[in-house]
Formats: structure tokens, sequence, C-alpha cells
């Protein structure tokens, strides 16, 4: 049974995990196995953006693209908060046109969010990644039907387990995107805080992984 890991930003190339590699459209590299690709709201560019927008519209049709992202919206930056929106709305629109999931960043912006996906009637998965906010929070968001993915945040909030300890089994990833931490230490502190084995976490996600990625992962 394979670790999933549902967010990164390196490649490890490792057989016993199945990684989700972020791509972004100017760096793309078409010999990455399994990975999403989209416009980090960190990162828009005006000058680059219908470039970046049909490099992700040619590649989310490649057999090895599992979903659009990481895209999203983010107060806490520099980039113009209406600028961001476009960018994501477009990058909605075309998760919807191919049925991909959706990989999220957000930050300080779920209600602005939420607003985007209803208006446009999104209806591919949703996965908030990196999460690290309140159960109240991962509950508004759990019965919008949207997945959580939970990965370094776990090591620095204490409070945080409690939140994971909750989610519905059918509704929550790893990952480890950024962190310093390895999958494998992700996978024992989320089995401590869910009160189960390492082996009976990798069953659970990889039984969401295949669901909501339409993929059947090989051992």
């Amino acid at each position: 049974m394979k670790l999933i890991n549902l967010h990164t930003h390196s490649f490890s190339n490792q057989p016993s995990i199945l990684e989700l590699v972020n791509q972004y459209p100017l760096e793309f590299n078409d010999q990455i196995p399994t990975f999403s690709i989209g416009i980090h709201p960190w990162f828009i560019n005006q000058e680059t953006l219908e470039n970046e927008l049909k490099i992700i519209e040619d590649n989310l049709q490649h057999i090895n693209c599992l979903a659009i992202g990481e895209c999203g919206l983010d107060k806490r930056i520099e980039v113009p908060f209406d600028l961001q929106k476009v960018v994501f709305e477009r990058q909605l629109l075309l998760a919807e046109k191919h049925r991909k999931p959706v990989i999220i960043h957000c930050v300080a912006a779920f209600d602005e969010l939420i607003e985007c996906i209803q208006r446009l009637k999104i209806t591919v998965p949703i996965v908030i990644h990196g999460f690290s906010k309140n159960i109240q929070l991962a509950n508004q968001l759990i019965k919008l039907g949207y997945y959580i993915s939970f990965g370094k945040y776990l090591f620095q909030t204490p409070n945080l387990g409690s939140v994971l300890a909750q989610m519905p089994e059918h509704q929550f990833f790893l990952e480890t995107d950024t962190a310093t931490q390895s999958i494998e230490e992700v996978y024992v502190l989320a089995a401590q805080h869910r009160g189960i084995s390492v082996d009976s976490l990798k069953i659970q996600i990889q039984s969401n992984f295949e669901s909501v990625f339409k993929t059947k992962i090989i051992q």
C-alpha cells in the first residue's frame, strides 16, 4: 500500500510514495508521473497570464495531470485581490470544462473563495490544501462537499490534531507541501490523532484518492 502525498513541490521518485507534484506552467516538466498544474496567486503575472493559461489547458489533457492548482485567493499578499479573483475563476472554469479536481490555496479569503465556486456552479471536487484553521471552518467546508488536506501545520499548531480527528474518513488527505517533515512523518502523526494504525490510514487515503481523482493506484 503506497503512501499518498496529496500536494508537494518536490518529486522524490520513491516507488513507495505516490506524489501529486505541484507544477507551474512556465516550469512544466512532462516527466513527472502525477501532477497538478496551476497559477498560484503569489505568482500572478499579467504579462505572461494568457500564455500560462494556455499551457495549463493544454496540459490538463495530459494523462499524468490529475488536477488543476494549486490556485486560489490570498489576502495577505500584494497582488491585487480583484486580479487574483479573475485568475482563480478562469482556472475554476478550466477545471470544470476538463472535469479535473482543484487544489486550493486560501489565506484569509474563505468567504470569497466559496462565493466564487458557488457563483460559477463548479461541480468538480475541491481540495483545500495546507489546512490550519479551526473545526468550525473545517465543518463548513466539509458540509459544502469540499475535501481538506493536512500537512506541516499538524506539527506547528497544537489544536489542529483534534480537527483532523473529527474529519469524516472519506473527506481528508495528507501532504507535505514545502514541509521539512517527510510524508511518512505526516502519516505517523495523523494516525496518532485519528487513533488508528498507519496501515489503516493508508488504506483510507488511497480510497479517497482513487475516488476523487478517478484513478486506480497500481501497487
